[in-house]
């Protein structure tokens, strides 16, 4: 395969300036991009090499928000984003982390890993974690069973 970058993570909104304040105010990132759609607009956010793409929502959403880290259906389960520290974190974040699930500690896993999910202002769940390490020699795909 030729050279492969991770691009973005689109995001259908209710209310993308909601959104868009929540990403920008809690998690850092700015806008990179407007293109005009119709009457409405799609917006990128990036911090860093890491983008958000903003689109308008045009039907009713078919399920009702996500609970805990997320969905348990096949599909995307939540964002996630490392940070220095999960406590503070959240303190930054203030009332507006609705916590889902957390902060859980994983020390049985990783020593000093601790996460906490929290729901975005339309729903969508955003993990963030502390401490997470690579496996030093994971077991490859090859030796893996299949169920």
């Amino acid at each position: 395969m030729a050279t492969l970058a991770f691009s973005h993570v689109a995001l259908t909104c209710q209310d993308p300036l909601s959104i868009e304040r929540f990403y920008t105010q809690y998690f850092g990132f700015t806008r990179a991009r407007v293109i005009a759609i119709g009457e409405g607009q799609v917006v990128f956010l990036k911090r860093e090499d890491t983008y958000l793409e903003l689109f308008p929502a045009t039907q009713v959403a078919p399920l009702a928000s996500a609970k805990g880290s997320g969905p348990e259906y096949p599909g995307w389960r939540h964002l996630a984003f490392a940070v220095e520290n999960v406590d503070a974190a959240l303190a930054e974040i203030g009332n507006a982390a609705r916590i889902t699930l957390g902060p859980i500690d994983f020390d049985s896993v990783i020593p000093g890993w601790r996460t906490a999910w929290l729901a975005d202002p339309e729903g969508n769940i955003v993990e963030i974690s502390q401490g997470y390490t690579d496996q030093e020699n994971p077991p490859q795909l090859e030796d893996t069973p299949l169920s």
